[in-house]
């Protein structure tokens, strides 16, 4: 069977939550135990952010579904602790600033066809979503388009950078400095002043010349 494409539409701390686990570990609760128990490795899965909007990471699943009863995530209206479990993998995770915004994106998915454009949240209502191969690469290829840009401007911003002198090159200017002969200590003839007396040997040898 071909890999599946999940969307997780999860609340704002959930998500902070499973942030914090490094993406290795989803929860379903009972509602949709079947569709946990459907998740296979290989399969992918991109995180939705219900109160910003926005899409904010991706991941893949690396394991079969189990049962664990562990309290991780804050729980929902039903007290779930979303004991139906498979490990993951984070693919791409965004900085806040680079969030792919929903009000944008979501209404050329397929996956909200069926809903008036102006009522496409309610696509996302639920928590567990199968979304088509098609809107899943729509939106992962945003995110990659953000990480590019990102990348290329703070490669810029440290081309731009001044260059730090080290030590050792700041020492060698300071060598540099010190051997190159002060103007006072150097003799210059300044024009109509007489001649300097001549060294001793210099006048022995004018004097034996006479």
């Amino acid at each position: 069977m071909g890999k599946s494409y999940w969307m997780i539409a999860e609340s704002l701390e959930n998500f902070e939550i499973t942030r914090s686990l490094g993406f290795t570990l989803y929860g379903a609760g009972p509602k949709h135990r079947r569709r946990a128990e459907r998740m296979q490795p290989d399969d992918r899965m991109l995180y939705y952010v219900k109160e910003l909007r926005k899409w904010t990471a991706t991941a893949t699943v690396t394991s079969r579904s189990f049962e664990e009863r562990t309290d991780i995530w804050a729980p929902n209206r039903r007290r779930d602790v979303f004991p139906y479990r498979v490990k993951t993998a984070p693919d791409i995770v965004l900085d806040e600033e680079d969030y792919i915004d929903a009000l944008i994106l979501a209404p050329r998915l397929e996956y909200v066809k069926r809903w008036a454009p102006e009522d496409w949240p309610l696509a996302f209502f639920d928590r567990l979503h199968l979304l088509p191969q098609r809107d899943f690469r729509l939106i992962e290829g945003e995110m990659k388009r953000n990480l590019t840009h990102r990348r290329r401007q703070a490669s810029w911003r440290r081309a731009r950078a001044p260059r730090p002198i080290g030590p050792a090159e700041d020492s060698g200017r300071d060598e540099q400095r010190e051997v190159e002969p002060r103007a006072e200590d150097m003799t210059h003839q300044q024009p109509g002043e007489p001649e300097p007396p001549p060294e001793e040997a210099d006048l022995d040898r004018t004097l034996v010349g006479e």
